[in-house]
């Protein structure tokens, strides 16, 4: 098949997230960024990805416009995996991780929603066997940095359905208060986003550990010392993740050869797309590795997580941003029932999004 269009599509969708105005990463989010990536073929058939973008919207959309469309118009991409191969290497120059990746994510999953589509098959089935239909979900709390709010949403959360939490706080005031609402032996997770010092992360994970918690998420700065996580993991007897800041599979092949994780969580619209999250996914099968995907994501890169969730082997659960957003891409399919997500039934990604929403909520020219 021949690639004849490229389009970016920005998005902006407001949202509320249960506690008072904040920032997060330095500046005030009150509305969350989704790149789609719409593109087009020959015979007329459209696939649709999405490219990272949260805070770097802009410059992912400048990424894929003048770097990566500009090289794949007019190109076959029979092959997906050997076409985003050669990709990676002509952009190479350009870096092999952050903004260039994303971009290639985004094709890459509208590829990939092309070829299940021509197939006529939902991506699940071109890719593999799927192990189950519906996918346990839990919980991704905003950072909120004040115990009560934490509490509230946590039992807000419990309510709802979802059988694990995860936390995005760097205190222990926060964790002791969401435990104590959650209970005993309700599973807690705490992702701290690359706050601490090898040092500071081995005294931080001594405190947290009466908290019981299921993994610690990204305690060490810069979060490819992987040697730093093998020696905490080693040592602080807590479940260590990370791997949503890793791009490509080899980071991946590093992280595991170091032993530095526990749960890997490889963010398909951050790594390289489907192509490269199946090669992880292997990678943790022969490692011996949990993989359980990042996807705070409502866009086409959620409905990706969901098809390539059910070929996981192990129970993979799928992370949803507990955020309200004030319209929906896919209406109630971003929602859990009964504390997990269905698989979609359709081809391709299962879903298409919605016109109307795009159409109220582009931003841009």
């Amino acid at each position: 098949m021949k690639i004849v269009e490229v389009d970016t599509i920005p998005l902006a969708i407001p949202f509320t997230h249960g506690g008072r105005p904040a920032g997060w990463g330095g500046q005030a989010w009150t509305s969350l960024s989704i790149l789609l990536v719409k593109v087009t073929t020959e015979t007329g058939i459209t696939g649709y990805g999405e490219a990272f973008s949260y805070g770097c919207l802009r410059a992912v959309q400048a990424a894929v416009e003048d770097m990566v469309a500009p090289i794949v118009i007019g190109q076959e991409f029979d092959d997906i995996g050997a076409f985003v191969t050669q990709l990676q290497q002509k952009l190479h120059l350009f870096g092999r991780y952050g903004i260039t990746m994303f971009a290639l994510s985004g094709l890459d999953i509208a590829l990939w929603d092309i070829a299940a589509r021509t197939d006529e098959l939902p991506l699940w089935q071109l890719l593999g066997r799927k192990q189950r239909n519906r996918l346990p979900a839990y919980a991704s709390l905003y950072r909120y940095a004040e115990p009560e709010i934490v509490a509230k949403r946590c039992s807000q959360a419990i309510a709802q359905g979802y059988g694990w939490i995860k936390l995005h706080e760097t205190e222990d005031r926060e964790v002791a208060a969401a435990r104590q609402a959650v209970g005993e032996d309700f599973p807690i997770m705490l992702d701290t986003n690359c706050p601490w010092t090898e040092a500071e992360a081995h005294e931080r994970a001594a405190s947290l550990r009466q908290y019981g918690l299921y993994w610690l998420e990204e305690p060490i700065f810069p979060p490819e010392n992987f040697k730093a996580l093998a020696t905490l993991q080693a040592t602080c007897n807590i479940p260590i993740a990370a791997g949503e800041n890793a791009c490509t599979a080899f980071e991946f092949e590093k992280m595991f050869e170091a032993k530095a994780v526990r749960y890997a969580q490889p963010s398909v619209t951050k790594l390289g797309g489907i192509t490269e999250f199946r090669k992880v996914a292997s990678r943790c099968s022969a490692a011996g590795v949990h993989l359980i995907p990042h996807s705070p994501y409502f866009g086409p890169g959620f409905l990706a997580t969901l098809h390539l969730a059910a070929l996981e082997p192990k129970d993979c659960m799928i992370e949803r941003f507990y955020l309200s957003l004030e319209a929906s891409l896919y209406g109630d399919w971003i929602e859990p029932t009964r504390g997990a997500f269905d698989l979609p039934r359709g081809p391709g990604l299962g879903l298409l999004p919605d016109p109307d929403v795009i159409r109220e909520y582009r931003v841009g020219p």
